[in-house]
């Protein structure tokens, strides 16, 4: 009896002395893990945003990079997105037109802020811009997406252009019978014209997500060699349509 006794009594500090030997590696791995990067603002008003933000595929990033707001400008003006149409909307309704994905008043208020983000950038970093404005209507309207440069290659994603939807989150796009389920919004086509700079085009998104992403790889300078350039950005002047 006094042995078993005797035998707890040595075993029982030995127990306390591993926990707290494991909860200090525990400790000690936790600070070992890299903290994750609060996202860098590059230009916030009201709901509009501009910032850097870690890049999943950041190891094959050119970054920082030179891009002055006219060249951004000159890119954006002409990507073009349209409604997607599967072959029995097609029969009836014929290819949906094409339309400018940035008008100039978005041109000339992102060009600016995409250049200083694409400069201060790191190469695990990317650039996210999203613009949010009232419409007449009373609704919301979004365009989203980042930039980034890979090589001789701006990457251009797209995962909202224009789209419309009620005052704060959009509910609409989640399904009333199952709530936490959300619905895509109309789905669109993305690309640059003239098409022969355009290297690749990539769909694809979050599983569950709203929103789809489209991108964009763009051999951007033998694109700005080529087309006209985008007048006024440099002054910050409004261009004419």
């Amino acid at each position: 009896m006094n042995r078993a006794i005797r035998s707890t009594r040595h075993t029982h500090p030995w127990s306390v002395q591993g926990l707290f030997l494991l909860a200090g590696l525990a400790m000690i791995a936790g600070c070992a893990t890299p903290p994750v990067a609060a996202p860098k603002a590059i230009y916030e008003s009201g709901l509009n945003t501009i910032r850097l933000e870690d890049d999943p595929d950041s190891s094959i990033n050119s970054h920082p990079a030179t891009l002055t707001p006219t060249e951004i400008g000159t890119l954006l003006r002409n990507v073009r997105v349209w409604e997607r149409r599967n072959a029995i909307h097609r029969l009836f309704s014929g290819d949906a037109d094409r339309t400018r994905a940035f008008r100039d008043e978005e041109i000339v208020l992102l060009a600016p802020h995409l250049a200083k983000g694409l400069a201060q950038a790191t190469p695990a970093q990317r650039v996210r811009f999203r613009l949010n404005h009232a419409t007449d209507q009373g609704e919301e309207e979004t365009t989203a997406g980042w930039l980034s440069i890979r090589g001789n290659l701006l990457v251009l994603a797209l995962n909202e252009v224009h789209d419309r939807h009620s005052p704060g989150p959009d509910i609409s796009k989640y399904d009333r019978q199952m709530p936490n389920v959300p619905e895509r919004s109309s789905a669109f086509d993305a690309a640059f014209e003239p098409e022969e700079y355009l290297a690749k085009v990539s769909s694809g998104g979050r599983l569950f997500a709203p929103d789809q992403q489209e991108e964009l790889y763009i051999r951007y300078r033998e694109a700005l060699a080529a087309l006209p350039v985008y007048p006024g950005l440099e002054q910050g002047r409004q261009p004419r349509p």
